[in-house]
């Protein structure tokens, strides 16, 4: 795909001076040419691996496991009409195109985990392929913390979110720098994927050495080195902390583990990742880090670190100016009356471990476990949106059915795929062989994809804007 890659010589001699005895620069930059092998991973919240896996068999599609997460598979489809990206198992999040390395960071940060981890923060979020990664590891549950630097980026960072059907979600928008003054020694886990000079991505952006320099390295690695502090202030003591990059310079790597343990002393422990899956010795550097050259496991460049707090630190001081909390907790009252009219509507059963809080006329429903932390901290998206109030009862929202809605529910209507094209394009729909009243759940191939309103003989189309697709597709 990229054979005509002009590697900077500065480079070479760089990843030279690195590279592992037993492997070679000419592998290296043979493997820097080819094409990377798609890869997915199996949304668990949505259905079962064996699930997924019939459909797969069902499109002709071939799925080869990969060795470090259970839910990810090398993927051999024939996209010559349909994209994966475009098919609607895709757009109802039953599946995330992800590169087959950067599954390795969240496998790394649950395993050999004996407790749950209730509360996690993903540092440097978007587009959210580990955010919706870690999600389903979590099942849903306690409370994730997804944080993107980039305002632009928080937007995608939402819509897949919300594709995927998570509901434990906090979204911020901030430098990752604050949350070890901010939140100190509060997650169990923290996710730090840190924005990097990206060298292993080369295998798909041709141009991702364009700017390469050691300059542009040491710059980098200074803002890595203060991120990876804050981290670790902002994980409780006995957690673990990942710190991972899509890079391969010893700089913005060991370095910067080095760095935390130069800095916390004994209160850092570097965990071994040689037993994260079978051929992961071949990755092993001495500290127990996986440095992951793209001629190693036929995929990108990686790093993964695993480390573990051993003891408190003091974090830093911070003064915080938080403005008034615009929502409020419904009172016990309303909240049996939401509940019972969601019931009634669409057979929908909130669940034990969130409440119901109102803004304006909105109804949001917060994870019990976010609550300690409304008081600490702003966040830019909180839960899930499931109402809108107005005088006749509630307008109920497409999170409602992506994120809540049960596979025996029998407020339902299944459609087929010419209706599924109309539907993803933001159309509404006349189903032929039905009709109904009232809200009502839009499946297609036993997938929830919407939610709708009966008008007549027609469903009127309740899909976000983010969501709808403006062109042809599956």
């Amino acid at each position: 795909m990229h054979s005509n890659i002009t590697f900077p010589e500065r480079f070479l001699s760089s990843m030279a001076d690195i590279l592992p005895s037993h492997l070679s620069m000419e592998d290296f930059t043979a493997a820097c040419q080819r094409p990377l092998r798609k890869s997915i991973r199996v949304n668990t919240l949505k259905l079962s691996i064996q699930q997924f896996q019939q459909i797969a068999h069902n499109h002709g599609w071939q799925l080869t496991p990969i060795p470090w997460c259970q839910e990810g598979f090398w993927i051999d489809a024939d996209e010559s009409s349909v994209s994966l990206g475009n098919t609607a198992e895709h757009m109802a999040g039953l599946f995330y195109i992800q590169e087959a390395s950067s599954m390795m960071p969240v496998s790394a940060l649950f395993h050999h985990n004996t407790a749950p981890l209730e509360a996690i923060l993903d540092t440097a979020a978007a587009p959210g392929s580990k955010t919706t990664q870690i999600a389903a590891l979590m099942e849903n549950q306690g409370i994730l913390v997804a944080n993107e630097y980039s305002a632009s980026r928080v937007k995608v960072l939402h819509a897949n979110i919300e594709r995927c059907g998570i509901r434990n979600t906090a979204l911020t928008n901030y430098d990752g720098c604050v949350f070890g003054a901010w939140l100190p020694e509060y997650f169990d886990a923290v996710l730090l994927d840190a924005p990097c000079s990206g060298e292993g991505t080369i295998r798909k952006d041709a141009d991702a050495l364009k700017n390469w320099s050691h300059e542009a390295i040491t710059s980098i690695a200074t803002t890595q080195k203060a991120l990876i502090e804050s981290a670790f202030h902002a994980l409780k003591p006995g957690g673990i902390l990942v710190y991972s990059t899509c890079t391969l310079s010893r700089e913005e790597n060991q370095d910067v583990c080095a760095h935390l343990k130069h800095t916390f002393g004994d209160t850092v422990t570097f965990d071994s990742l040689h037993d994260l899956f079978p051929e992961a010795k071949t990755s092993l550097t001495e500290e127990g880090f996986l440095h992951i050259w793209p001629q190693m496991y036929d995929c990108e460049g990686f790093f993964v670190a695993r480390i573990r707090k051993n003891a408190s630190v003091t974090p830093p001081d911070v003064t915080k100016r938080l403005g008034k909390f615009p929502f409020r907790k419904v009172s016990r009252n309303m909240a049996n009356t939401i509940s019972e009219a969601l019931y009634n509507d669409l057979g929908v059963t909130l669940p034990t471990d969130a409440r119901l809080w109102e803004r304006d006329k909105d109804i949001w429903l917060f994870p019990t476990a976010l609550e300690p932390l409304l008081s600490e901290m702003r966040f830019s998206r909180m839960g899930i949106k499931i109402a809108e109030t107005h005088k006749k009862g509630f307008r109920w929202q497409h999170q409602v059915a992506t994120t809540l809605v049960q596979n025996d529910n029998t407020h339902r209507v299944d459609i087929g795929i010419n209706e599924a094209r109309e539907w993803f394009m933001g159309r509404d729909i006349r189903p032929e062989t039905v009709s109904g009243s009232g809200e009502v759940i839009v499946c297609f191939d036993n997938a929830v994809i919407g939610l709708g309103k009966w008008v007549g003989n027609r469903i009127k189309n309740a899909l976000p804007r983010e969501l709808v697709r403006d062109k042809t597709f599956f």
